[in-house]
């Protein structure tokens, strides 16, 4: 972000989603998991790009950026190295996320960390 940045922007990383149930699975395979439901305020997904976003969001290959309003010229300078603007109305949220981590993925990250 620091490398491309133009001034202004909000970069979004595509990243995978994952599931919380197989992140208990990853961490404890044998464990009984008691389903408890939604609580008061809980999200199951984040939504980083909101559909009102999507008017000033480009995709820049492994990130999207959310350009300031202004100066316009940023626009322009990221359309004219390959960036390309997203759809009206687009947004990403980690449940449309097409790609989500498996348990055995989750497992290996966690493996690497500890």
């Amino acid at each position: 972000a620091l490398q491309n940045s133009l001034g202004g922007e909000i970069f979004v990383p595509k990243i995978p989603s994952y599931r919380i149930t197989d992140v208990a699975t990853a961490i404890a395979p044998t464990a009984t998991h008691e389903i408890v439901g939604i609580r008061p305020g809980e999200k199951l997904h984040e939504e980083m790009i909101t559909s009102s976003d999507s008017y000033n969001t480009v995709d820049i290959g492994k990130y999207y950026a959310i350009l300031p309003v202004q100066p316009v010229d940023i626009r322009d300078q990221y359309l004219a190295n390959g960036a390309a603007m997203v759809e009206p109305g687009f947004t990403y949220n980690s449940g449309t996320n097409p790609e989500f981590l498996a348990v055995d993925q989750l497992t290996e990250l966690i493996d690497l960390q500890c």
